[in-house]
């Protein structure tokens, strides 16, 4: 339910009459909830061997989630978007050059998954 109001309040999916958010303050709230558990998640794995493309992810996510905290501060809704650089301009902030680095994690996820869905629809096909 959590993740739902939060994907609502982000901008992921429409908004319907089934709206859990009641505001900004709620909205930025919920996201704060979010980062705290990825946080968390960066915490626990400092290990030198926990894979840095999923330590990368999870920071990048805090990262574009911390933004979105600042663009809904602001009144506005966030655009359904990943890209830092943009979402650090509705935020009027200026991120560090290593913070902007994790879009990397980003586009390489996305990239990821086009490739996965199309594994998957020929799997889907052989099947048929």
């Amino acid at each position: 339910m959590q993740w739902q109001r939060c994907r609502d309040a982000i901008g992921l999916i429409g908004c319907g009459v089934d709206l859990v958010v009641q505001g900004q303050a709620d909205a930025a709230s919920l996201l704060l909830g979010l980062v705290q558990r990825h946080l968390r998640s960066l915490r626990l794995s400092l290990d030198p061997q926990f894979p840095d493309e999923d330590w990368g992810f999870t920071a990048q996510q805090a990262v574009e989630k911390l933004l979105k905290v600042l663009i809904v501060l602001r009144d506005q809704r966030p655009p359904r978007s990943h890209e830092l650089s943009e979402l650090a301009a509705l935020a009027e902030v200026e991120l560090p050059t290593q913070l902007l680095g994790l879009q990397t994690y980003a586009a390489t996820r996305e990239k990821l998954l086009e490739k996965i869905q199309q594994l998957l629809d020929c799997c889907i096909k052989a099947i048929d």
